[in-house]
C-alpha cells in the first residue's frame, strides 16, 4: 500500500490484530442470525513521513453508519474535559458573543453545549444521525456531513467561518486525512485557531494500547505524523498540551500557515525533542510491539479460564470499541464472560460485535453480584470503580487487561 499522507511506499509493520468486524457495528437479535462481514485489523508504519496507518480499511459511511452508537455524554471524565476546555479556550482567544466556534465530528454535542451556554454562537458538523439527533435535541445547530474539501468550499460559501474550530478524536478517524485537514484550515477565519486532540502514538507504543487501533482509526500520529500533515494542509502548530485521555494524548494548537497572530511555543520544541530521542523516527521504536499485544492477550485468557475454572463469574463493563478489539483478538465468547454492562441505552439490548457477548444495564450487576468485573475502557478505570463500589450488594474485584493484567 501507500501512505495516505505522503504516498510513499508502506512496508513496515507495527501490529497484525488478524480479521475483526468494525468495532462499533453492534448487533441486534435479529443480526444474530446472520454472518459479520470482518476486515484485516493489520497497522504498519511510514518511513517516509512515519504516519501510522491500518493497511485495510472500510468505507467511512459503513462505520460511521445512521445507527453509531457512541455517546460521548456518558462519560463523566470526559464531560469534565470538555467543560475545562471552553472555559480556558474562551478566555485564551478572547471569544465572545460575536464570535464563532464550529466542531467537527460533533458527536452528541457534550463539547459544543458548554460553548453554547457560555452564549458562544457555534455550529456542529457530524456526518452520524444517531448523535446529531441528540445534539439537536439541545438546541444545538448541526449539519450532517462528512468535512472535505469540497463540503467546506460549501460551507464557507454560504458564509460559516471558524474563529475557533474544535476537531477532538476525529483527525485519526478519517481515510483522506489531508483532505480533512484542509477542509479545517478552509473554515477557519484569517486569525482563526484550530485545536485537533489524538491519542499520542508514543504512548500507544511504549504501553502496547494495542486495543485502541480498531478500523475506525485510520491513523495513529505522533507530533511528528501530525506536524507534517497539518503543514500539508496549510496549518502550522503553535502549541502542543499532553492529556490524560484515551491512555495520553496530544492536543494540538494550529492556526493557518500564513498567520503571524501566535508565536511558536516552546512546547513545540520540547515535544520535537522528546520524539527525536525516542528515536520515533526509526524502524526501532516500533520494534516488539506484536510480541507485548500477544502478552496481554495471552495474560487475559489464563485469568479468565482460571476464573472459570475455579466456577468464578467475570462480568464485563464498558462495550467500548477498544474493548471489541482486546475481546476479539483474545478469541473471546459469552463462554468465559456472560455480559458487558453499559450505560448507554443505545448499546443495551444489542450485542458486542465479533464475541457476540449481551450488553446490559448496569443493574444486572446488583441483581447477580459477579466475583470479577472486568473494565474494558481502562482509560476511565477510576471513574467506572467508583460507580461500582456505589452499588448495593455488590462486593467483586475490578480487573483491567491493558496495558497489564491487574485484578483489584
Amino acid at each position: 500500500m501507500r501512505c495516505r499522507h505522503c504516498g510513499e511506499p508502506v512496508d513496515l509493520i507495527l501490529v497484525d490484530l488478524g480479521s475483526a468486524p468494525p468495532s462499533n457495528s453492534y448487533l441486534t437479535d435479529e443480526n444474530l442470525r446472520s454472518p459479520e462481514t470482518c476486515f484485516p485489523l493489520r497497522v504498519l508504519v511510514c518511513e517516509s513521513c512515519w504516519l501510522v496507518q491500518t493497511e485495510d480499511f472500510a468505507d467511512a459511511t459503513l462505520l460511521f453508519s445512521s445507527d453509531y452508537a457512541y455517546f460521548s455524554g456518558y462519560s463523566t471524565t470526559w464531560v469534565e474535559h470538555c467543560r475545562a476546555f471552553v472555559d480556558r479556550a474562551i478566555d485564551r482567544f478572547g471569544l465572545n458573543q460575536m464570535s464563532r466556534v464550529v466542531e467537527v465530528a460533533s458527536n452528541d454535542g457534550t463539547l459544543l453545549n458548554c460553548f453554547h451556554a457560555r452564549d458562544t454562537k457555534c455550529t456542529g458538523i457530524e456526518p452520524t444521525a444517531s448523535t446529531a439527533a441528540a445534539a439537536r435535541s439541545l438546541g444545538l445547530e448541526v449539519l450532517e456531513v462528512f468535512l472535505d474539501e469540497k463540503v467546506a468550499d460549501k460551507l464557507v460559501a454560504d458564509g460559516l467561518v471558524a474563529d475557533l474550530l474544535v476537531a477532538n478524536n476525529v483527525l485519526a478517524h478519517v481515510p483522506n486525512i489531508v483532505g480533512f485537514a484542509t477542509g479545517c484550515r478552509m473554515l477557519l477565519a484569517d486569525d482563526g485557531v484550530a485545536s485537533f486532540e489524538f491519542q499520542y502514538l508514543v504512548e500507544l507504543v511504549q504501553d502496547a494500547l494495542f486495543d485502541t487501533i480498531y478500523h475506525e482509526h485510520f491513523s495513529y500520529l505522533s507530533l511528528t505524523s501530525a506536524e507534517a500533515v497539518l503543514e500539508t494542509a496549510g496549518l502550522k502548530v503553535f502549541d502542543v498540551e499532553q492529556l490524560s485521555t484515551h491512555g495520553g494524548s496530544l492536543r494540538v494548537f494550529t492556526q493557518r500557515s500564513e498567520s503571524t497572530r501566535y508565536d511558536t511555543n516552546d512546547s513545540v520544541r520540547h515535544f520535537r525533542d522528546r520524539e527525536a530521542s525516542l528515536g520515533v523516527t526509526s524502524p526501532s521504536f516500533y520494534s516488539g510491539f506484536q510480541e507485548r499485544a500477544d502478552q496481554i492477550r495471552a495474560d487475559l485468557v489464563e485469568f479468565l479460564v482460571d476464573a472459570k475454572a475455579q466456577r468464578k463469574s467475570v462480568a464485563g463493563y464498558g462495550a467500548a470499541a477498544k474493548g471489541n478489539t482486546l475481546l476479539n483478538y483474545a478469541g473471546m465468547s459469552a463462554g468465559l464472560m456472560a455480559y458487558v454492562v453499559d450505560n448507554n441505552p443505545a448499546k443495551q439490548g444489542r450485542y458486542l460485535p465479533g464475541s457476540r457477548i449481551p450488553i446490559v444495564a448496569e443493574q444486572r450487576i446488583v441483581d447477580e453480584s459477579p466475583d470479577f468485573v472486568l473494565i474494558l475502557p481502562w482509560n476511565i478505570r477510576d471513574e467506572i470503580t467508583q460507580r461500582l463500589e456505589a452499588l448495593d450488594g455488590w462486593s467483586g474485584v475490578v480487573v483491567t487487561a491493558v496495558p497489564e493484567l491487574r485484578v483489584g
